[in-house]
């Protein structure tokens, strides 16, 4: 199934990325690889990980404090956050489908 980001999701991916970049040289290409690998196996087993809220999912990252949250959707998953795990939790829920 095919993966589309949100824009807003988009932002928050390239945000991390320049920011562990700053951390150590290097490590935001990992977080990249680390969230196309979740998009990769929620694209292959969209219903494999839990509802967060209503009919949103979340997959939670192994080696950084994210979570990807999406909606299946009737030809496609949708990216809505890339969500660091310890910041508003719930900030996400008003967003629209863009």
């Amino acid at each position: 199934m095919k993966v589309i980001f949100s824009t807003y999701a988009r932002l928050e991916l390239e945000d991390a990325v320049h920011f562990y970049d700053l951390e150590y040289k290097g490590l935001g290409q990992q977080f990249k690889a680390e969230v196309r690998k979740a998009a990769s196996m929620i694209s292959e087993y969209p219903e494999a990980w839990t509802i967060d809220r209503g009919d949103i999912r979340k997959c939670l990252l192994h080696k950084f404090p994210y979570k990807l949250l999406y909606s299946i959707e009737k030809d496609h998953v949708f990216i809505i956050a890339v969500a660091h795990l310890h910041r508003r939790p719930d900030y996400w829920i008003d967003r629209e489908n863009t």
